[in-house]
């Protein structure tokens, strides 16, 4: 168990002080996160919180017609869950997993204890989520402004940078879900990338073929991002 968290891709875990991450230890757990999976509804009771490896989960902001889209992504970067940290109990967005991988999970109470303690994961926890504040913010700026080919390169990206893999599960049902965009139109920006040598899509997969192009597709919202991760 010690060896499998201290060499978790997940920033929050990696690297923390011994003794923090004894008393951490026995109550984290392996919870694989399968493709679709939802963690929580909008305004459900955050029991447990989730630090993912190579999963990538979706916060997903819904509407009374019953549409939702995508406020931002949660990979090895984060943790879902630090509205409990901070003494929050209810869960604002849905969350669900959008690229399957493995995660570790761990009750609420015992983050938000260890998050009283005021040691490294405390640091770690509030710079994530000034992080995490400036993401929905430029989320929220991209999908009103920017072209579905932008948004979806940076989404592309966004989940490379998170998964360290160029290859993985997706179907144009999920991503024009995620995008808050129609199907055809996600198909059709599928297509102009597959033709431009960009992407590889077959049977429910997409593998990034050329990923400096893709961030010359990329709006300026991608890179904002990485500077906002470099900051906190």
């Amino acid at each position: 168990m010690v060896s499998k968290i201290e060499s978790s891709r997940n920033a929050m875990l990696a690297g923390l002080p011994a003794e923090e991450l004894k008393r951490l230890l026995p109550h984290l757990h392996a919870a694989p996160l399968p493709l679709g999976h939802v963690l929580y509804e909008s305004g459900q009771t955050i029991d447990y919180a989730y630090f993912p490896d190579d999963a990538v989960i979706s916060l997903l902001a819904s509407l009374e017609n019953g549409r939702s889209v995508e406020v931002t992504v949660i990979g090895n970067e984060g943790v879902l869950g630090v509205r409990a940290a901070l003494g929050g109990n209810v869960s604002v967005n849905a969350a669900v997993a959008q690229i399957p991988g493995a995660s570790w999970k761990i009750k609420a109470e015992v983050l938000r204890a260890e998050f009283k303690r005021g040691g490294a994961l405390q640091e770690r926890l509030l710079r994530y989520t000034l992080s995490l504040m400036a993401q929905i913010s430029q989320t929220a700026a991209c999908n009103r402004v920017h072209l579905l080919e932008q948004r979806m390169a940076r989404w592309l990206l966004m989940v490379v940078d998170r998964t360290q893999r160029l290859e993985f599960p997706i179907t144009h049902d999920f991503l024009a879900h995620m995008l808050g965009t129609p199907r055809s139109e996600v198909t059709l920006a599928a297509g102009i990338f597959r033709k431009a040598g960009l992407i590889h899509y077959t049977r429910g997969k997409i593998k990034i073929l050329d990923r400096q192009a893709l961030e010359k597709v990329a709006c300026e919202c991608y890179r904002a991002d990485q500077a906002s991760g470099r900051k906190n």
